[in-house]
């Protein structure tokens, strides 16, 4: 399966959800740019999660390191794993300069995505890769506060075999946890470290 199709699919999503949420102005850039800096200021803020070690966790977790937040969840077909592979190329070609990033994955299916399973999940990709989860109520608060929309689509299959949309951009704080980028579903991997690259200079 190739990810132009998947690119596609979840970038006008996100742009509609944007749009429903007073974000319409927000400009996507193509893979490898980003969402103009003044459209930022309202997105992110405090949060509460648990990681998939079952430990508290907040927005102020990980002080002094560039955080890459990406939210979806472990059944995702499609985009999540093809995001989390690029982060994880990403934060390869960072090298060194990687002990400096926290790749965050937060999950929007609290029902399904227990901290033990997403260990299990986030491993596949990078060790380095830490799995967020929470209360329904933890999860809706986070994605508010980050402006992503999810939903739960019920395919007929039994109560627990069912999809979630979502959006798939890629968020990116600087050393204080402040966002200050988000990156458009398909951006590289080359073009997503250059742009950590940077923030961890500042």
């Amino acid at each position: 399966m190739t990810t132009k199709p998947v690119r596609i699919r979840w970038a006008g999503l996100a742009l509609a959800v944007a749009a429903v949420a007073g974000l319409a102005w927000v400009q996507v850039e193509h893979a490898g740019g980003g969402v103009e800096a003044a459209a930022l200021s309202n997105v992110g803020g405090p949060w509460t999660l648990t990681d998939q070690n079952g430990w508290p966790v907040t927005e102020s977790s990980f002080p002094g390191k560039v955080q890459v937040l990406f939210f979806g969840y472990r059944y995702c077909p499609d985009v999540c794993p093809t995001e989390l592979q690029t982060i994880a190329q990403a934060l390869d070609l960072l090298g060194g300069d990687a002990g400096g990033v926290q790749p965050l994955f937060v999950s929007v299916d609290p029902q399904r995505d227990t901290p033990a399973t997403l260990a299990e999940y986030t491993a596949l990709f990078d060790s380095r890769i830490l799995g967020l989860t929470g209360t329904p109520e933890q999860i809706k608060a986070v994605a508010k506060a980050y402006r992503v929309y999810f939903a739960k689509v019920d395919t007929k299959a039994g109560a627990d075999n069912y999809l979630m949309d979502h959006s798939a951009f890629v968020y990116l704080t600087d050393r204080s946890g402040a966002v200050t980028g988000v990156m458009p579903p398909g951006t590289t991997a080359d073009a997503l470290a250059d742009r950590i690259r940077a923030l961890l200079k500042t």
